[in-house]
């Protein structure tokens, strides 16, 4: 079944609200895109944040995610290949997920928006394919990989072997109706987009996304007092920070209000994704700019560093 939504932010609302009720509990990335933890909040769903590890190309660590559930968890949810991260989980890893939540009889929400949306030497899997057992509500849209984010068209990918999401079906189709969201003229052109679109278009989208994000990863490499983490996919690049290395840099946020103002470059404080002493870039901007904020923000470093 596909359950359309007024772009994959109204999926994540509807998927969201038909699996968890007030009470529950809902098992998020950290670092995680901030909206998810917004739509619980809103509903008085606990949000419980399992962490991602840097050093492992941001893997879920299994052992903290399975410590979390109780038999008031209701959904885990992951995002893959990952906003803000850019990171793209092995087949091993993703059963790795899996098997937790088949051990706990948990469904889990998997947002692909940014599905095939990986650098060299990387392979993207949806997580439905790797299952019979667990129920998983996919997430996507056009936004990212067609490059049209205000064109508002999301959807949910019931995928449910075992008939456990009967009545999750009649949420969803209920939840469907509130709002006239996804725009019917370009659902009308969804068949065209998916079947004219050249089959060239995603890897050339692809290798210019990750050559923008080797300029990053290359000139920021050079500036003292962060460590680019390197990317696999999507849209964006994370930094860590070395604190103690800059003379008056009190955390994250105050390194990018301080960057705005000096070096006109605006980037997001990794507090936003409910990790501190990060930030996050995004690489879609042309090469010249890229290069141009680099060179900005490496002379920032140089200015405030010890």
């Amino acid at each position: 079944d596909v359950v359309m939504a007024s772009g994959c932010s109204g999926a994540v609302e509807m998927a969201i609200g038909v699996l968890c009720s007030e009470g529950q509990n809902i098992l998020l990335p950290r670092p995680g895109f901030c909206l998810y933890n917004t739509v619980a909040g809103s509903r008085n769903i606990e949000t419980r944040l399992y962490n991602l590890v840097a050093e492992k190309n941001w893997e879920v660590d299994i052992e903290h995610m399975e410590s979390l559930i109780d038999s008031n968890t209701a959904a885990i949810l992951i995002n893959n290949p990952s906003n803000p991260c850019g990171s793209n989980f092995t087949k091993a890893h993703l059963r790795a997920i899996l098997a937790v939540c088949d051990r706990h009889k948990i469904p889990l929400i998997s947002d692909e928006i940014y599905a095939d949306m990986v650098f060299s030497g990387q392979v993207f899997t949806p997580t439905a394919t790797l299952t019979s057992t667990v129920p998983i509500l996919t997430l996507g849209g056009l936004a990212k990989q067609w490059l049209i984010p205000g064109w508002r068209i999301g959807w949910i990918l019931v995928n449910d072997r075992n008939n456990a999401f009967a009545q999750v079906r009649q949420g969803l189709f209920a939840l469907s109706t509130l709002i006239n969201g996804p725009c019917a003229p370009i659902q009308a052109a969804i068949p065209r987009i998916f079947d004219d679109v050249p089959e060239s278009y995603l890897p050339a989208l692809n290798k210019q996304l990750e050559a923008h994000a080797r300029i990053l990863e290359s000139e920021l490499g050079k500036a003292p007092g962060i460590e680019v983490i390197s990317p696999q996919g999507a849209m964006y690049v994370m930094v860590k920070l070395d604190l103690q290395a800059f003379v008056d840099i009190a955390d994250d946020a105050d390194f990018c209000h301080k960057l705005k103002w000096e070096e006109n470059v605006e980037i997001l404080p990794g507090e936003c994704f409910a990790y501190p002493g990060t930030v996050r870039l995004v690489i879609t901007p042309p090469k010249d700019k890229l290069h141009s904020a680099t060179e900005r923000i490496a002379a920032f470093c140089r200015r405030h560093h010890i």
